[in-house]
């Protein structure tokens, strides 16, 4: 690792040239990967990764006129100062937003990297170059911004828009969801049945436990096995099944906490489960809010369905464990 003090000016340039190859294929990535999801927001990017290529055009033909045709084997991962940042542009099926962040970033550093070199560099034409890139770099989101007013209409925001949302909701609400209803639902009778058959709440505790850790387990493999996201749009399979198994086990650990209430606490028993109710009241009105919110499901057809189910299953547990 090279520190960027002690980069020469070929260095510099050869470190230009490659940062600019980079950031050209990254931006062509990008395009291909939004092309069918966000078409016009594609062509941003196509746009912006023609600017770098103008750019590694110029500081190349510019090195080849100063030092020759042969360049140093030196990139920005080289350099130390560097943001060392995760491959995301490997990854399909990018959310907007982590493409747009990630656009910043190399742009804010791009900017910084020619305004240092060029305020270090000693040879005039050289200086010029860099300090016209490091403006050029800075501009580059008012670039974005008039390449989208340019690309994308009122009508493709808005076709842009619901796209996007529909997608969230396939990759994490769907499966986050489904992960709540079961472990929020399913594991109400185990432990309230355990609750009422032993009025010990460390025994309790220990069957929501165990109950709400299954239930996460069982629900990721599900979710992660139920296909691979290719056809339907939905993403990672292991994304998914982590949310879901996540998810899932946040649900039943909910109602199991309050009954880490030491047994030698005066009615005991009686305050863990007053509490454990409550939360269950929570989690039912959480869950029927997100149904309305991102499923389009009435609110009051939401709370019907997801309570009604919820006091059936408790009241079973109570059944068996007082019976």
């Amino acid at each position: 690792m090279k520190s960027f003090l002690d980069l020469s000016e070929r260095e510099v340039l050869a470190v230009a040239i490659s940062s600019e190859e980079d950031d050209n294929r990254v931006y062509s990535s990008f395009a291909e990967d939004l092309r069918e999801r966000y078409p016009a927001t594609a062509k941003v990017f196509e746009g912006m990764a023609a600017v770098e290529h103008h750019h590694r055009d110029m500081l190349l033909n510019f090195y080849h006129e100063k030092f020759g045709p042969n360049l140093p084997p030196i990139r920005r991962d080289n350099v130390s100062g560097f943001i060392k940042r995760r491959p995301v542009w490997l990854i399909r099926n990018l959310s907007l937003k982590t493409i747009r962040r990630e656009t910043e970033v190399r742009e804010a550093e791009a900017c910084g990297f020619y305004k240092s070199a060029a305020e270090r560099a000693k040879d005039p034409e050289t200086k010029k170059l860099l300090s016209g890139l490091a403006l050029a770099e800075q501009g580059h989101e008012d670039l974005a911004a008039t390449l989208e007013d340019l690309v994308l209409g009122k009508e493709a925001r808005v076709k842009e828009d619901k796209a996007s949302r529909r997608l969230f909701v396939l990759q994490y609400v769907q499966p986050g969801l489904a992960g709540l209803m079961d472990g929020s639902v399913s594991t109400l009778a185990p432990l309230f049945a355990a609750a009422f058959a032993t009025h010990n709440n460390w025994s309790t505790f220990l069957v929501g436990l165990a109950a709400s850790l299954g239930a996460g387990i069982s629900m990721g493999f599900a979710e992660a096995l139920s296909d691979d996201g290719s056809l339907t749009g939905r993403g990672s399979p292991l994304l998914r099944g982590g949310i879901c198994g996540l998810m899932t086990a946040i649900g039943g650990l909910g109602h199991a906490l309050p009954y880490l209430v030491p047994n030698t606490l005066e009615h005991a028993f009686w305050i863990a489960t007053a509490i454990a109710g409550a939360v269950v009241f929570v989690e039912l009105w959480v869950i029927a809010w997100i149904r309305a919110h991102y499923m389009d499901t009435p609110f009051l057809r939401a709370v019907f369905q997801i309570v009604l189910g919820g006091v059936i299953v408790l009241a079973t547990g109570i059944l068996i464990g007082a019976s």
